[in-house]
């Protein structure tokens, strides 16, 4: 079975969409994101401009704020304190990876809990871990427990390997899968012996940003393989962190790249600025 996140990710827009011209018509009010980017990196400009015209087809106000790649830190913190006093956003994406002269951690944590959409903030992340879910939880991780549960895929009791221990998505989602009854492990570059774990593993989520370090030995017969890797080939492909071809044979489910977890990561944004402007308007 193919885990269709490109398809899952359409369902989830038109019921945000759906939703937002409710909110519209009771309010007089849509939900609001901000996005800012540092430099011209074009990865990033293309990410930007997916989530501003992902704003636009939902109906939801978005303001995108471009910086010159020497702005101050002073500079950017001053940006972000504009907007988290500015009522009509109601979410703030500081798009990475920043400049070296620019301290990210001290960016993300100049976010408004209220507007910390993209769940990166240290309380966000500690809800996470706690089992609290009044909070914004990671995107990508939020996106792949969201297709767990439209896929109908069985978490409690669940042997899990995790392969990556980023705080973007590793720890994330070993967070919420123990929360959902899983048995978690996560491997990493101290790992001894990551083929032989993963091999045991009932469910594998593969975020180590190397394209193909999952091969077909090391996955076990009707295993579900979610895939978090975007990798750009020789060829300018992009390839997961998984043998697709090869292991979509033993997988009884399998996200592809792209089409699996990356247009889920986007949707989850929206579901959280659609959460916040909810829970901060007392909607």
């Amino acid at each position: 079975m193919i885990i269709d996140g490109k398809q899952t990710s359409l369902d989830i827009r038109e019921e945000i969409k759906k939703e937002i011209e409710e909110l519209k018509s009771s309010t007089g009010a849509t939900p609001g994101l901000a996005v800012v980017q540092v430099g011209e990196n074009p990865a990033s400009k293309v990410y930007v401009n997916s989530k501003v015209r992902t704003c636009e087809a939902l109906g939801m106000y978005s303001e995108k704020h471009l910086l010159d790649i020497e702005v101050s830190e002073k500079e950017l913190l001053e940006l972000i304190g504009r907007l988290n006093a500015n009522e009509k956003i109601n979410g703030i994406l500081v798009q990475l990876p920043l400049p070296k002269h620019i301290d990210e951690e001290l960016v993300t944590e100049a976010i408004s809990i209220e507007k910390d959409v993209d769940g990166f903030k240290a309380e966000n992340l500690g809800k996470v871990l706690m089992g609290e879910d009044d909070c914004f939880k990671s995107c990508t991780p939020y996106g792949i427990m969201e297709l767990f549960k439209r896929y109908e895929i069985e978490l409690s009791g669940a042997d899990v390997v995790v392969i990556g221990r980023s705080n973007i998505v590793g720890k994330p989602i070993a967070a919420l899968l123990m929360n959902a009854n899983a048995t978690v492990t996560v491997c990493h570059s101290r790992t001894k012996d990551v083929p032989g774990k993963v091999k045991q593993a009932d469910i594998i989520i593969a975020a180590v940003g190397i394209k193909g370090f999952v091969t077909e030995d090391m996955v076990k017969e009707g295993a579900v393989v979610i895939d978090v890797g975007i990798n750009r080939g020789d060829d300018g492909k992009l390839y997961g962190d998984v043998d697709f071809e090869k292991v979509s044979k033993k997988a009884s489910a399998i996200t592809p790249v792209p089409g699996g977890v990356g247009p889920m990561t986007i949707a989850m944004l929206m579901k959280n600025t659609l959460k916040s402007f909810k829970k901060y308007r007392k909607v």
